[in-house]
C-alpha cells in the first residue's frame, strides 16, 4: 500500500500531500480540500465525526488512485481522508493530483472525489448545535 493513500485521525497536512505528488515533469498540481461547513439544510452544525471500515476503505482509495493514473494523463495522485472528530472549517478529505497540464489534473481530481464519495465505506455523523445527531 502506497503512503500516497491514507486514513488518519488528525489534521491533514495539505502541503505534504502536494509535495508527495510534485514532480519535475508536472506543470500543474490541483487539490481538492473537503472541509466541514457549519450547516446542513437549515440546521446549524457544531462538528462532524467520521468512521470508516479502514482496511476496505484504504484498498478502495488506492484503487481510485490507480484508476485515475490509468484513465487520465497524470503523473501522481495522493488521497487522505480523516476519521474521528472534525471541527468546522477543518479538512476531512484532501486529494492532490499532478500532471503535465491542468486539464487532466482537474479531471482526475474530480473523478477521485466523486468516486470516493460514491464507493468508499466512510460514514459521516453530523452533530447539530441543537443537540441532534444525524448519520449521513
Amino acid at each position: 500500500m502506497s503512503n500516497n493513500y491514507q486514513i488518519i485521525d488528525h489534521e491533514i497536512d495539505v502541503l505534504s500531500l502536494v509535495k508527495k505528488v510534485s514532480k519535475p515533469e508536472a506543470g500543474a498540481t490541483t487539490t481538492f480540500i473537503g472541509t466541514s461547513r457549519n450547516f446542513t439544510g437549515n440546521q446549524a452544525v457544531s462538528y462532524l465525526f467520521y468512521e470508516a471500515y479502514e482496511s476496505m476503505a484504504l484498498k478502495l482509495i488506492e484503487k481510485i488512485g490507480n484508476d485515475a493514473i490509468s484513465k487520465f494523463k497524470i503523473t501522481d495522485i495522493a488521497i487522505t481522508h480523516r476519521i474521528g472528530k472534525v471541527v468546522i472549517e477543518e479538512a476531512s478529505v484532501v486529494i492532490a493530483v499532478s500532471a503535465s497540464h491542468r486539464e487532466p489534473a482537474f479531471e482526475a481530481c474530480q473523478y477521485a472525489i466523486n468516486t470516493l464519495k460514491r464507493i468508499v465505506p466512510i460514514w459521516k455523523k453530523e452533530f447539530m448545535e441543537n443537540g441532534k445527531e444525524m448519520w449521513i
